[in-house]
Order: C-alpha cells, then sequence, then structure tokens
C-alpha cells in the first residue's frame, strides 16, 4: 500500500496530503527547523546556489508550502516568483512570510495541484520542489507537468530527503525519524500521524539513480544527484532539452 497520511481516510492521497499539511501548519515551520536543527537551510541554500548560474527571471516553486524556497530564490533576482500548493493553510502562513519581508511584488503564491498546473507550456526559466516531490499522487504525471511548464533549456531543482547509503548511519538516522521523530512531532503538531507518515513516504519514494531514471524517461537531460549530509536530503538538478537551432 502506498504510503499515505492517514490510513483509516476514504481521501485520495492528495486530499490526505492537503488535510495534513493544513491541519500542522501552525506550527511547520517551527518543527521543520527544530527536528532538522536548521540543517534544511543550508541545504536549501545549496539548492538555490545551482540555481544562480542559470539567472532565472521566471522561477515556478511547486508545493511552496510557507515559501521558504520562494523566499530563499528571492536573492537570485528574478523577475518573478510563483509559489503553489494545495494547502491554504500553508500557503496563508507563506503570504505573512513574505509581506513581513516586504517580497509581496516579487512572489505570488496560488493554491493550485501540481498534477494539473494552472500555466501554459514554456511558461518559467527554472521550477523547483523542496521535500514535495514524494507528496505527489502520481509521480510521473507531475514530472511531466513540470517538463511541460518549462521553457526549452530550463532547470528543474528539487530537494527532497533520502535514504542514507552507509548501513550504520542508515540505522541510526532511521532509528531517530521513526522513533524519535513522530514522537516529537506528535507533541508539537498535535497530529498523531503527520511525522508518522513521513519516514514512510522517505522508504517508498525512488531517490538516487532511481529518481534520475524517472526524470531521463519524462525528458529531462543533464541530470544529477547531489547527497547532502551524508545522504539525509539528495538535490537534483535537471534541464529541459533547448529548441534545435
Amino acid at each position: 500500500m502506498a504510503a499515505v497520511p492517514y490510513k483509516d481516510s476514504n481521501l485520495s492521497k492528495k486530499g490526505q496530503v492537503e488535510e495534513m499539511f493544513d491541519q500542522i501548519s501552525p506550527r511547520y515551520d517551527l518543527l521543520n527547523h527544530l527536528l532538522s536543527v536548521n540543517i534544511d537551510k543550508i541545504w536549501r541554500r545549496r539548492a538555490i546556489g545551482l540555481l544562480r548560474q542559470h539567472k532565472p527571471g521566471s522561477l515556478l516553486d511547486i508545493a511552496t508550502g510557507t515559501a521558504d524556497f520562494a523566499v530563499a530564490a528571492s536573492r537570485l533576482k528574478p523577475k518573478k516568483i510563483t509559489g503553489i500548493d494545495l494547502s491554504e493553510g500553508m500557503l496563508k502562513i507563506g503570504r505573512k512570510k513574505i509581506a513581513a519581508k516586504g517580497l509581496e511584488q516579487l512572489i505570488e503564491l496560488r493554491k493550485a495541484d501540481s498534477e494539473s498546473l494552472p500555466f501554459d507550456k514554456d511558461t518559467f526559466d527554472a521550477v523547483t520542489v523542496g521535500f514535495g516531490v514524494r507528496n505527489f499522487e502520481n509521480l510521473e504525471k507531475g514530472l511531466t507537468e513540470i517538463f511541460r511548464v518549462l521553457r526549452p533549456g530550463g532547470v528543474f531543482i528539487v530537494l527532497e530527503f533520502s535514504q542514507p547509503r552507509n548501513r550504520f548511519f542508515r540505522g541510526l538516522y532511521f532509528f531517530y525519524f521513526t522513533r524519535i521523530l513522530p514522537w516529537l512531532g506528535r507533541i508539537v503538531s498535535k497530529d498523531n500521524r503527520a511525522y508518522t507518515y513521513l519516514p514512510e513516504s522517505v522508504r517508498e519514494f525512488p531517490d538516487g539513480d532511481d529518481f534520475i531514471g524517472i526524470l531521463k524517461n519524462i525528458g529531462f537531460e543533464r541530470c544529477k544527484w547531489h547527497p547532502q549530509t551524508m545522504g539525509i536530503a539528495t538535490i537534483y538538478e535537471a534541464q529541459k532539452p533547448k529548441k534545435p537551432s
């Protein structure tokens, strides 16, 4: 059975993910930085660093959540950043964050489905997804939509949790991930399943070369993956082929 937030729910995975993030949104940022000991900020900076050489003018941030990735991308000085997410609860917090930083003219947040993007093809110079692709109900469909809205030559950057390759470290990591993290997450978020779903979804996600293979099948080229912090997370980069001159 595919990993879903609430196994007793009649909602689709997509509906459950929306419900889960609406539920935990008030405490999401606190938990995210607390449970990762702020290492997630370093990963995000590195992911944005890979975009710098491409100098994107228009950027789409999918599964933007509370807009951390979109805000970080503002350092690249693009002309426009659009963030989308299923959860209105997360977007509400993201909009407050953007307003507090005076970035309303640069960053727009919209409620939208990553597997049915409300944009024309060849619209964006870059697309980012931070900790969101493993929540796609249909991974290939979501990636195909991303490929469609990217301009030829556009870059795609993904930051996602992954499984450490070192057997000893992987054992320690999953002990924390499956025993301690869900307990802390349950106490702070008041959601009994959200932080149990997290390790389940990470175990299920096709990371590393498996994800690269999926990207290539979709049509992406120049696909690379960069493990972070002994493989706890991975940054993936890929490009949509340029049109023949």
